[in-house]
């Protein structure tokens, strides 16, 4: 399947389980689309028939708060059906806000504490190094996510032991729960950052999907270090309301709202060619 159709299909999806629960990350889950695209369609070696494959690359959704988006994904590819998509946050449900390992299928780490889930990432990654695995630990993280002190003990910690099959996703859509990154803690230029601490890192255009699966496999050659792709990307990437609205991180729209999200819905609908 085309990339850029797939990325619509979890758009898609993503924005019909968050309009059925009526609340959410909105903004934080659209941002990720591209590269979950990229990465579920075309450079992990995973598979629903084999999900726990010891051997498969792992992915770890350290911003837990997208959760939404990788549910999509998950759902588009086969580990469960559209009736379990719609439980998301239900009562009772296998399909929390936030991943979880245990309830839901194809998901590697629970996550949703903020800077967990690249040191758990890191932990696997080293897992696998010492048994002399092949496969691929990729882990997502927020850009605001980043504010959180453990996250840099995990890049010191996975420089200093080469752990070159551990790349790292840094998605930078410039907001967090209260406001821009560069106002509430300025992170100041990823890309030196990650250097600074040991890592080959980049930055490339996150809502593109062809420029984001050159960038990965390209990490994939790298010896000796691990690697963070920077990915310049939008919170709300991809619905214009959501792109221009300043609080867009957890949403419980209005009545305005609502029908911005209808008319995304049917938008997308149409590009991927389905029936509402």
């Amino acid at each position: 399947m085309d990339t850029q159709k797939f990325a619509d299909q979890i758009r898609y999806y993503t924005m019909r389980e968050l309009d059925n629960l009526g609340f959410g990350h909105f903004g934080g889950s659209l941002s990720i689309v591209e590269v979950l695209a990229v990465l579920y369609g075309k450079v992990l070696n995973v598979s629903p028939e084999r999900k726990d494959d010891p051997d498969r690359d792992y992915v770890v959704l350290s911003k837990g708060h997208a959760g939404p988006a990788l549910y999509a994904t998950l759902f588009l590819k086969g580990y469960f059906d559209e009736a379990f998509l719609f439980s998301l946050n239900q009562n009772g449900t296998n399909l929390p806000s936030h991943p979880d390992r245990i309830k839901t299928p194809g998901v590697d780490m629970t996550t949703g504490s903020l800077g967990q889930g690249i040191s758990a990432a890191t932990g696997i990654a080293k897992g696998n190094q010492l048994l002399g695995k092949e496969n691929y630990t990729f882990a997502i993280v927020g850009d605001g996510e980043l504010n959180e002190g453990q996250c840099w003990e995990a890049f010191q910690f996975a420089a200093h032991q080469k752990l070159d099959h551990l790349i790292v996703l840094i998605d930078d859509n410039k907001k967090q729960l209260d406001g821009y990154t560069t106002d509430i803690c300025d992170p100041f230029d990823f890309v030196e950052k990650m250097q600074a601490f040991g890592f080959n890192s980049w930055r490339v255009d996150g809502g593109d999907v062809d420029a984001i699966e050159v960038a990965l496999n390209q990490a994939k050659q790298m010896i000796d270090k691990p690697t963070a792709i920077v990915l310049d990307t939008v919170k709300g990437q991809g619905v214009p309301y959501f792109e221009e609205l300043v609080d867009n991180h957890h949403i419980r729209p209005d009545e305005a709202g609502k029908a911005a999200i209808k008319e995304a819905i049917a938008t997308l609908a149409e590009k991927i060619e389905v029936n509402q």
